[in-house]
């Protein structure tokens, strides 16, 4: 099996001059060559080895995705530690528990958004190492240590069933786990996705979604080394779209929310009424679509996935009449981003079909069951709740809930511990409700919630372009959805009241996940007090705090 570590190193000397890494400054795209790459990882992790670590040393990553993130990375495994991603998001708080938790010795500081309210959550004891070119200039700087240092050549490789990383779980509920993955796993997987997806040697990957996270972690950095691909990332926010169309992927990944905000930025330009019209056109609909895939950036992506979060059904399908396939995915921290995929067939409302080479099977309570040979090691310093979620024949227990058709596709419809009881005694799954509300196009964010309520209420955020639209006009809209919806469920699922909060869950306003997914815990937290309230309004649609003669939500940053 290859490692990742391996492939580099088979790319570098196989193919030294191919572009691996495209990084933007200031408007000017930045290149680095397999082997430009490789000198700068060789002499960094002759850095590392020069600081006398014991080996399999913790070492930590804070930094927005970029170039130095990869080569960081991959200098970890040359040196024969293991690397422990922070996400670039988290408060000091949250970085001092995670660097105290992995007993990190050394991090690496690179692109962030505000390291001065971060930098205190870095204990004076760590060693720091600098990144170029993204403004930190903490502890050690990279270009003095390359300036420094000769290129490693002769330091032992890892062995394949050593911990290559120790990844922490975004943390929707509880404190995050560190899962210790397998340099063996991290292989496994890339070659497995390379091959199910028949991706080719160079093909073209653009980094955005947090490396911290799996799903970017296993399924853009690993595939990238195991097809010798290149990888480019995006400078900032504000220039995404403009990266995007320039770099134009062969291979594209988002979550939900940003197929979302492709559908909004798309009707924005093009009104549904109109495109209706000149999708019906022959003549046009080619040209049409044509002009859409260019203008987000995916003329070139033959394979378009989403994972992470449930993506509505609605989306999935207006996409694909656009002429844009996008095929979910399904996967956690535990198993490497590796359970199921729509590979071959795409089956809308499903995450696919599992992985060849993975069993998977229903549980007690409907819970997923998956084993393969990538599924982590453990949970870093944590044996009493790793023996808990394996079953005695080595299955991890997911803790979604779902069901299997005749075909092995996979349908999600929530997490076991996600399930509430109203106070009729009725236990309610909300994630299926919420992914049917969600075909509103009006309607961006929702959480279905009930405990201790005669009914189930729905917590909603309005999407940028309801903005654009009268308060009577948007709740016309949310009652014929809750409407069409409550007729699909049973009795003591139907959703008795709309509400619509004022502000956006957000990472910021810590409602977020840094992968986008919603903290169930801390949103019930903040609403929980005006369920009564809400609940006892005789209108269906309850607007919160609002004044005045329009009540939609402010403008969100």
């Amino acid at each position: 099996m290859m490692t990742p570590l391996k492939s580099f190193l088979h790319w570098e000397k196989k193919t030294p001059g191919n572009t691996f890494l495209r990084q933007p400054i200031a408007g000017q795209w930045h290149t680095y060559s397999f082997a430009a790459a490789g000198d700068e990882v060789r002499r960094i992790a002759a850095a590392l080895h020069e600081l006398k670590l014991p080996a399999e040393s913790r070492v930590a990553i804070l930094s927005k995705n970029c170039a130095h993130w990869i080569m960081a990375d991959l200098a970890i495994m040359m040196s024969g530690h293991v690397s422990v991603p922070v996400y670039p998001t988290l408060s000091s708080a949250g970085i001092r528990e995670l660097l105290t938790h992995s007993e990190a010795a050394v991090i690496f500081i690179g692109k962030l958004d505000d390291f001065d309210s971060q930098k205190d959550g870095i204990s004076a004891a760590l060693i720091r190492i600098s990144f170029p070119l993204y403004g930190a200039r903490e502890g050690l700087q990279w270009d003095e240590l390359l300036r420094k240092h000769q290129p490693a050549t002769a330091l032992p490789a890892p062995r394949h069933d050593a911990v290559a990383t120790v990844m922490y779980s975004s943390g929707t509920t509880g404190t995050p786990k560190g899962v210790m993955l397998t340099h063996e796993a991290f292989g496994y997987v890339g070659d497995r996705v390379k091959t199910h997806l028949k991706m080719r040697d160079r093909e073209r990957f653009f980094s955005y979604l947090p490396l911290s996270h799996i799903a970017e972690r296993a399924l853009m950095e690993m595939t990238a080394l195991a097809t010798g691909s290149s990888i480019s990332f995006a400078e900032s926010l504000d220039r995404f779209q403009e990266n995007l169309q320039h770099e134009k992927p062969t291979i594209f990944g988002g979550v939900p929310r940003i197929y979302a905000k492709f559908h909004e930025a798309i009707l924005k330009k093009i009104p549904q009424g109109k495109l209706d019209r000149l999708l019906n056109i022959p003549l046009l609909r080619t040209l049409i679509r044509r002009t859409i895939r260019a203008k987000l950036g995916l003329s070139h992506a033959r394979v378009i996935v989403t994972g992470a979060a449930p993506m509505p059904v609605t989306l999935l399908e207006w996409f694909k009449r656009l002429g844009i396939p996008i095929r979910e995915v399904y996967g956690m921290t535990e198993n490497t981003a590796f359970s199921h995929a729509n590979f071959l067939d795409i089956r809308i409302g499903t995450v696919g079909q599992p992985w060849p080479d993975v069993e998977a099977k229903l549980g007690e309570d409907g819970e997923v069951l998956v084993r393969h040979p990538a599924l982590m090691k453990g949970y870093f310093r944590d044996a009493e709740i790793t023996a808990r979620v394996f079953t005695a024949d080595g299955f991890l227990r997911t803790g979604d809930q779902g069901t299997i058709d005749s075909e092995g596709f996979l349908t999600i419809i929530g997490r076991v511990k996600d399930q509430f009881k109203t106070d009729k005694a009725k236990f309610v799954a909300p994630a299926p409700i919420e992914m049917k509300l969600l075909s509103n196009p009006d309607i961006e964010q929702v959480c279905v919630v009930g405990l201790g309520l005669p009914q189930p209420i729905a917590l909603m955020v309005l999407a940028g372009n309801a903005k654009e639209k009268n308060a009577d006009e948007i709740s016309a809209g949310i009652a014929r959805t809750v409407h069409d919806v409550n007729r699909g469920l049973e009795g003591y699922e139907q959703v008795e009241k709309a509400v619509v909060v004022r502000d956006g869950w957000t990472l910021e306003n810590g409602l977020l996940t840094p992968s986008l997914k919603l903290k169930r815990n801390e949103i019930e937290k903040m609403y929980s007090p005006k369920y009564k309230t809400w609940y006892e309004k005789d209108s269906l649609i309850v607007w919160d705090h609002h004044t005045g003669n329009d009540p939609r939500p402010a403008a969100r940053a």
